[in-house]
């Protein structure tokens, strides 16, 4: 699988959890050269709390368009140590 924004490839890797729909990706395949802060945190029921990265490609900012859940709930281990895409990044094959 493969996430790209803007003209870049963000994330790339066989080794992918779906869940809910989202493709999580292993946070070691992150290109961290385009993830830029964000204090943004939302909460989900059954996998916890989630925080955010945001994405600056070609100079543009994609705000909070990558979400990880740090410490999820036993029931969501499977996705402890990845990361997921929304916002207009295109996770395909």
């Amino acid at each position: 699988m493969k996430a790209t924004w803007n003209g870049a490839v963000i994330a790339q890797s066989d080794d992918t959890v779906l869940v809910e729909g989202n493709h999580y990706f292993p946070e070691k395949s992150l290109d961290r050269q385009f993830v830029s802060f964000s204090n943004h945190k939302t909460s989900c029921p059954w996998k916890g709390q989630a925080s955010y990265y945001s994405l600056i490609v070609n100079g543009s900012l994609n705000p909070d368009a990558v979400w990880y859940y740090p410490e999820p709930k036993a029931e969501a281990d499977a996705i402890r140590g990845r990361v997921a895409f929304w916002k207009g990044v295109k996770v395909e094959a």
